[in-house]
């Protein structure tokens, strides 16, 4: 990809995502490369896949290697854009089909749960696909034991209000435990199709004064609503990650959570109380959660956030993440021919045929638009990013200047 530049003007825009500290800054003698995370979803939206792209790219950024995103238009945020220290980010004019979904994403994705499940379903060597986790910045998700009410135990659940998160489980959840235990309450954070389910239960069983539906949250208040608990339950039916329970437990919460997906390989054991989808197996591991609390033996907010604010932290996800980019680089590039052989032996004798067919059209198709406009005619771009970009020159000029300055006045 390539951009038309003015001259040699370079304009670099904050944004609102926080920056976190990802470790060493850029170093020469380090093995550098030039990366392209490629996603649906970007700023201006506001989420978790997004500030994950984002707070990794910076983070390898400073770490020496060269970032670009591309992404598609949103609204009038087209072409192309730079980020903080120089990322640039490609807004492409393609169609948005659902949800702020191009067709690739909607029709050529799907869902990888755990490794342990991609393994199986693409019947690969376990040694050739790596786990790299979410992150979470532990300064802004700190405990506060002084907003809990301690006169009662408040089970926190934040989550989208729609099937897939078990909304149903829930709803099942919140009568039978209410009715068990006076002293308890629910604190839900979250909007989706399925409120309305919720507030049918609370309706039904005049609940009012014990089950809160705060709506949807913004992120920046997350941490103001957990606080508030002693227990965060997760009620998914799937998931990959599940990066709330790792939110929650940073806040100093006991997570109860069912065990689907990739949570089992979140958090320790001592840190959550796995439980089966079902009301009576969740019901029962709350329980238990509220024994503990009860009794005195479950651990403290300070140690729980203590334990958990080393297990994801950016620098670890961005030094894992080069490890892998580093073994891919190794890896030898197979010519034409030997992939068409692999689609079609890998595949089975009718799809793999059909594989290898949409993969000649691709190629073909990359020849076309190569012979229609050629490399030869389009502008390369300035890089702003990676060892000889203009921000990492910038950057070495005012550390050499700022040593100087600390030398004279030595």
């Amino acid at each position: 990809m390539a951009c038309r530049r003015i001259g040699d003007q370079e304009q670099f825009l904050a944004t609102a995502f926080s920056v976190v500290n990802c470790g060493r800054p850029p170093a020469w003698g380090i093995r550098t490369h030039s990366i392209c995370m490629v996603s649906d979803f970007f700023y201006p939206n506001m989420g978790g896949v997004e500030s994950h792209i984002y707070q990794l790219s910076q983070c390898l950024i400073e770490r020496g290697h060269k970032v670009i995103i591309v992404t598609h238009a949103y609204g009038s945020r087209k072409g192309i854009r730079y980020l903080t220290n120089g990322l640039k980010v490609y807004y492409l004019p393609l169609k948005v089909m659902y949800n702020q979904s191009t067709a690739t994403t909607l029709f050529h994705s799907l869902p990888l749960l755990s490794k342990e499940n991609t393994v199986l379903r693409a019947a690969l060597d376990p040694e050739i696909v790596s786990v790299i986790p979410n992150a979470v910045d532990p300064t802004d998700l700190t405990p506060d034991p002084s907003r809990r009410d301690n006169s009662t135990i408040t089970i926190v659940v934040v989550s989208r209000l729609v099937y897939r998160k078990g909304i149903d489980l829930l709803s099942g959840i919140i009568p039978e435990l209410c009715q068990k235990y006076p002293d308890l309450n629910f604190l839900v954070g979250g909007e989706g199709p399925k409120r309305i389910v919720l507030e049918e239960v609370r309706e039904r069983y005049q609940l009012h004064d014990r089950v809160r539906l705060l709506g949807a949250l913004e992120h920046q208040d997350v941490r103001n609503v957990l606080v508030q608990g002693h227990i965060f339950l997760n009620t998914s039916l799937t998931e990959a990650f599940c990066m709330a329970i790792v939110e929650a437990a940073s806040c100093g919460l006991q997570v109860v959570s069912t065990r689907v997906g990739g949570i089992p390989e979140v958090l320790p054991e001592d840190l959550i109380i796995l439980c089966e989808p079902s009301v009576k197996s969740l019901c029962d591991g709350l329980e238990k959660a509220m024994l503990q609390l009860r009794s005195g033996t479950s651990l403290a907010p300070e140690i729980i956030h203590n334990k958990v604010k080393t297990f994801y932290t950016w620098r670890n996800v961005a030094a894992r993440t080069e490890k892998v980019y580093d073994r891919v680089a190794d890896e030898t590039v197979l010519p034409m021919d030997k992939r068409l052989d692999r689609l079609i032996t890998h595949c089975g004798s009718v799809t793999g045929y059909i594989f290898a067919l949409f993969a000649v059209l691709n190629f073909l198709f990359l020849v076309f638009l190569r012979w229609m406009t050629p490399d030869s005619i389009i502008e390369a771009a300035r890089d702003a990013t990676g060892p000889n970009g203009v921000w990492t020159k910038q950057y070495f000029h005012t550390q050499k200047r700022k040593e100087k300055e600390e030398n004279s006045n030595c």
